[in-house]
């Protein structure tokens, strides 16, 4: 995945291009929706956080809960949003939509996730994510320039073979955008961190 750099007074953005913004929003989704809610059990997913670049260094947790998979026709709906309201059209949307799962990170309260696809692999499953980022309070109150950057996302690689080889990255502070070429883009407040020391409890079959 290529990033490139720029730098912006007190922000530091990388573009990440492709990949992993096209398997979000414009390939299908895998189902997965239980009426019954009460008898699913979650699947949670819990990693070590690295820092990079100017993070270097730092470590954080992170713990995805994830209730069921997202469909095609919530897909649809973020991408028609987008092409109607570019970003913050599809943080409207995400706003708006019901959680499918729940991420939490060191030093936040967590948050509820909007929009969660699984892809599977040779090895195992590709899980990805996006949500609105909660913006802080000083954030809003000194309208800074990081309140652009109101999307959280990120993927796990779970590599049911060799549980040690799962790893995975994640973007905190990340805005959706589309570049000369017209192509979907993520552009990030601060460096990827790291996903590393990964564990996987799966839920219900079927569902997560």
């Amino acid at each position: 995945m290529r990033q490139i750099m720029n730098v912006i007074p007190g922000i530091r953005v990388h573009s990440l291009t492709g990949f992993l913004v096209a398997s979000l929003l414009l390939l299908g989704s895998t189902p997965g929706f239980c009426a019954d809610k009460d008898k699913v059990k979650s699947e949670t997913i819990e990693a070590s956080a690295m820092g990079t670049g100017t993070q270097l260094g730092a470590v954080i947790g992170v713990t995805l809960n994830i209730y069921e998979f997202s469909t095609p026709a919530d897909r649809a709906m973020l991408m028609q949003a987008f092409q109607k309201g570019q970003n913050q059209g599809l943080v409207n949307t995400l706003t708006k939509m019901r959680a499918v799962g729940h991420i939490e990170i060191t030093g936040t309260l967590g948050y509820d996730c909007a929009f969660i696809r699984m892809i599977p692999t040779p090895t195992g499953r590709n899980i990805r994510f996006v949500t609105n980022r909660l913006l802080r309070f000083g954030e809003v109150y000194w309208d800074t320039q990081s309140t652009a950057y109101n999307l959280t996302a990120g993927e796990f690689d779970l590599n049911d073979t060799d549980k040690s080889k799962s790893t995975g990255k994640l973007y905190p502070a990340a805005q959706l955008a589309v570049d000369d070429k017209g192509q979907l883009q993520f552009e990030l407040r601060e460096n990827p961190w790291n996903l590393v020391d990964v564990l996987d409890w799966k839920g219900t079959p079927g569902v997560n």
